[in-house]
């Protein structure tokens, strides 16, 4: 699109893993400016570092929990930087647990990784993205959205939440140039696996999940995907 220059994204979760490799694919493929979110400032200036070696975007940092809502209102950005045209709420927590087991704190932790991190995030940027013409947010939600995960079901509730959520938000833009899609994500290579005995070969690769959501802000106004379903080809990949 020749007018990208003039519209950034803002991507959550961007210091590693699955953010980083989506923060990449825009770099290479785009001219958006970027805004990338997470806690960890070392890591977020080693994607941003990253992404300058790729492409010549503007590339802006925001070290935060998005989900404080308070510290989320008060992101500033250069006054040179394009208004948000998109947002992809990648951020997230995996609790590997069972439920009995699972404390109060942890749970609460969930919902505030896996669902108010997008909420806060959205909250801040949606009226942005109103003033853009085909506007789009994207939640990276999860298989754990659509169906009871043995040992993570704390996890797969703040999911469920989020995909909820996700729904809602669609009825209420639906009238707008704002679409609305949810991923739900089978197991995908990432951060969250260090230290598991997972074969990382049979992982969907993040380099796919991204590849998808560069195609989804490539369609016309006239369109949006509401969910999608995205697994590992032979399934789900043990021991998890």
């Amino acid at each position: 699109m020749a007018d990208q220059k003039s519209h950034s994204v803002v991507i959550t979760g961007a210091s590693r893993g699955i953010g980083r490799r989506i923060a990449q694919a825009f770099a290479r493929e785009t001219d958006y400016a970027l805004l990338l979110v997470a806690r960890t400032e070392s890591d977020l200036k080693d994607t941003q570092t990253i992404c300058r070696n790729i492409g010549d975007n503007h590339i802006v940092i925001a070290a935060l929990d998005a989900a404080a809502p308070k510290a989320v209102q008060k992101i500033k950005v250069p006054e040179d930087f394009p208004t948000p045209k998109i947002i992809i709420n990648n951020a997230g927590s995996f609790l590997l647990k069972p439920l009995q087991k699972t404390t109060h704190e942890e749970f609460t932790q969930q919902v505030q990784a896996n669902l108010f991190s997008a909420v806060n995030i959205t909250n801040r940027f949606l009226d942005d993205l109103k003033s853009k013409s085909n506007g789009l947010v994207i939640n990276i939600c999860s298989v754990g959205a659509v169906e009871g995960l043995e040992d993570s079901g704390a996890y797969s509730a703040s999911k469920h939440a989020l995909l909820g959520y996700t729904r809602s938000l669609r009825q209420e833009l639906m009238e707008t140039e704002v679409g609305v899609t949810a991923i739900n994500l089978g197991q995908t290579q990432s951060t969250s696996w260090e230290g598991s005995l997972i074969d990382r070969d049979l992982l969907i690769d993040p380099d796919d999940v991204a590849n998808i959501i560069l195609n989804l802000t490539q369609l016309s106004p006239r369109t949006v995907v509401e969910e999608i379903l995205v697994k590992p080809q032979h399934g789900r990949v043990p021991p998890m």
